[in-house]
């Protein structure tokens, strides 16, 4: 089925030079960019696409401790995570695109890696190109620096992708 999905190259991957390469390895797997914007993210963008919903936070905090380290709330270390992400993503320059292709929420989450560098697979773009961990993220509280945001499922693309990019 073809599918839109939401990828954002986040200030570390513009601010190293690894736009080109991550677009190279998307479209080797079959993706096409159909929209793209290169923009410094708005605060007001970034708060609806990381917002304080206390089940989001949950999902986050529990990363954090999955990677090995104690907290006394999953819901409170999310929310420190995602003040970190706010700050780090409006930091600097960003690329918004619009990925289209057969399965291309799956395909681009595959091609992407997990959420931590130091555990992606290596053949995915965070785990080839990614050199930051959750751990030493907390240790230094900041966001782990991993590249990108992928869209996680069709429905959060479509909302991401109006976010974004207005109604299609």
């Amino acid at each position: 089925m073809i599918q839109k999905t939401l990828i954002i190259i986040k200030p570390d991957g513009v601010q190293r030079g690894l736009t080109d390469e991550i677009i190279k390895r998307y479209e080797a797997v079959g993706l096409k960019v159909v929209k793209r914007k290169d923009m410094v993210a708005p605060l007001s963008i970034v708060e609806k696409h990381y917002p304080m919903d206390p089940d989001y936070l949950k999902l986050i905090g529990e990363k954090t401790i999955a990677a090995g380290q104690a907290v006394k709330s999953a819901e409170d270390q999310g929310r420190k995570v995602v003040t970190w992400l706010r700050k780090f993503i409006t930091s600097g320059p960003i690329v918004a695109m619009v990925l289209e292709g057969e399965d291309a929420v799956k395909v681009a989450r595959k091609t992407t890696g997990f959420t931590d560098p130091a555990t992606a697979e290596k053949g995915t773009i965070r785990g080839d190109l990614g050199t930051d961990n959750i751990l030493d993220a907390n240790r230094e509280e900041r966001p782990v620096w991993n590249l990108i945001h992928a869209s996680g499922s069709p429905e959060e693309a479509q909302k991401e992708i109006n976010l974004w990019f207005g109604e299609d």
